[in-house]
């Protein structure tokens, strides 16, 4: 599949009693496709994965492929504390025709890289879709160094991409050399998305997206094309709303930002609770900040 571009790691629309709308995501789903995003990232941790069963998950891709049809691929996020579980979903990913898998190390249990390459592989290998790896060391406590990642892609011919999200914009570099440009590289942390592409980055799994479609797809159009100006303009007007993405209560702000926008609710389900306090007055300042000077596309 095409990992190139801007793929939204969408949020997972609840209702008041936190089921699952279905309906709010896949109008959400269209409304992405819609403002040019390239492909739709479902079950992953903006989308509380932690929080939805095995057949939710299931139940979301299924909402997601109906949704965009043939316009664009669906990747499902492929996270569990058991391998035997991590392989079922993935199987389960193909037969609701999602086009690839995004591959996450195990919840909880963080390990040394015999074992982790054991969890990865049987992942990859469970079927015949595309899958991109996910390194979040900070989130999940494992780091696929960029040897180890060579190392997968010499043995997994349907590994093709890497998500990046160490922190470490380095790393991007580091990966190609390693590869030989062998793997697609995403940036997965909205606010390092200029430095990343300027590494060598071809596509953005993003989150502010879910509320900014349009700024989003320009701002990676712009630092693509070597448009320097144009990208460091919407950057400088972006940053403080994508520096929401990577702090820990990033579920809840991200929704409410979608809110604002009339793109959603903001019901989270627990342990996570609505924005109260000083969290709700910072997101209120930087929202009303950013709508304030919005940018002309």
């Amino acid at each position: 599949m095409n990992w190139k571009g801007v793929l939204p790691a969408i949020t997972t629309s609840f209702n008041a009693d936190l089921a699952v709308d279905h309906a709010a995501v896949a109008a959400h789903c269209s409304w992405l496709v819609g403002h040019g995003c390239t492909g739709i990232v479902c079950g992953g941790s903006l989308g509380e994965a932690a929080t939805l069963t095995f057949d939710e998950k299931v139940a979301v891709a299924h909402t997601c492929v109906s949704a965009v049809g043939a316009r664009t691929p669906v990747v499902l996020g492929i996270t569990s504390a058991a391998t035997t579980e991590a392989v079922a979903l993935a199987q389960a990913a193909e037969d609701a025709g999602c086009s690839g898998l995004m591959v996450l190390p195990p919840y909880v249990y963080s390990s040394d890289w015999r074992e982790m390459k054991a969890h990865i592989s049987a992942v990859i290998g469970a079927t015949g879709l595309s899958c991109l790896l996910y390194n979040n060391p900070v989130a999940y406590r494992t780091d696929f160094l960029p040897e180890q990642i060579a190392e997968l892609a010499a043995e997994h011919p349907n590994l093709h991409a890497v998500k990046e999200s160490s922190g470490d914009v380095r790393r991007f570099t580091a990966i190609r050399a390693a590869c030989h440009r062998r793997l697609d590289l995403l940036v997965g942390m909205d606010d390092a998305i200029v430095e990343g592409v300027a590494a060598g980055a071809v596509g953005w799994i993003a989150g502010l997206v879910n509320a900014f479609p349009a700024e989003s797809v320009a701002l990676f159009d712009y630092a693509s094309r070597g448009d320097k100006a144009r990208a460091a303009a919407i950057y400088k007007w972006f940053l403080p709303l994508l520096r929401l993405d990577t702090v820990p209560k990033f579920v809840q702000l991200i929704k409410w930002v979608q809110a604002e926008v009339g793109r959603g609710t903001r019901h989270v389900r627990p342990p996570r609770l609505p924005l109260a306090g000083e969290d709700l007055a910072q997101v209120q300042k930087v929202m009303a900040d950013a709508l304030a000077k919005r940018p002309q596309l």
